[in-house]
């Protein structure tokens, strides 16, 4: 069984630590700066901006995790007249107990009754959280992604390349180049070298910019 423990981070926030790997869901800087810097300023606001006459965004989350990533988008999606479709996989779901002691229904300026929504719903199905989001959450292993030029946008967010190497390697980044469409982006927290020229390789054009608080970069990648 994971042992893991609530843990607060430097912005307030809170996020959970795997104690026997020394890692965290979130950066120990700030959970909710780094979701907003990494996932909707480098991934989501940024596609809408290259094309601003889209009418939908298809997103995939490696990671679902805490539901933080998807909690922001869902609130930043109101904003936008497009609709947004969450694609978010995770293998090992988190418990309701872990989930209330974050208290990410308390994070001033966004709407507690989104999160509610995001966690109370079914797995595997598609479910409309609001007019302009829906999202689907997928119990499944990353190895186990087959979708093909499906998704606008990919979130990933997996655990480092210290504690699960294996899912920063050629597989899974051959997987998310064949799940995106053309001129889709991948943002990642990681600006790992290996990480870098492994989507390289693959056929990714790479971006290093300007990372969150506590990480002087990230990565951004576009097929």
């Amino acid at each position: 069984m994971i042992n893991r423990s609530i843990i607060h981070t430097s912005d307030g926030s809170k996020t959970i630590r795997i104690n026997d790997w020394d890692e965290q869901y979130h950066s120990v800087h700030g959970a909710l700066q780094e979701a907003k810097h990494v996932y909707l300023e480098a991934g989501f606001k940024t596609y809408l901006n290259r094309f601003p006459d889209l009418k939908n965004i298809n997103i995939l989350e490696i990671g679902f995790g805490t539901g933080l990533n998807a909690y922001l988008t869902a609130f930043e999606s109101i904003k936008h007249p497009i609709k947004t479709f969450y694609h978010a996989v995770e293998a090992y779901p988190l418990k309701k107990e872990e989930l209330k002691d974050l208290e990410y229904d308390k994070l001033s300026d966004l709407d507690p009754s989104i999160f509610h929504k995001i966690h109370d719903c079914t797995w595997g199905e598609m479910n409309k959280i609001s007019p302009q989001f829906s999202i689907i959450k997928r119990q499944e292993f990353f190895s186990h992604i087959n979708d093909i030029s499906v998704f606008d946008v990919v979130y990933f967010d997996a655990f480092g390349p210290r504690v699960q190497p294996d899912l920063w390697g050629v597989e899974i980044f051959s997987k998310m180049y064949n799940a995106l469409k053309s001129n889709g982006l991948l943002v990642t927290y990681s600006a790992k070298g290996s990480v870098r020229r492994t989507m390289q390789n693959i056929g990714f054009k790479v971006e290093r910019i300007n990372g969150p608080i506590g990480k002087r970069e990230m990565l951004r990648s576009t097929k």
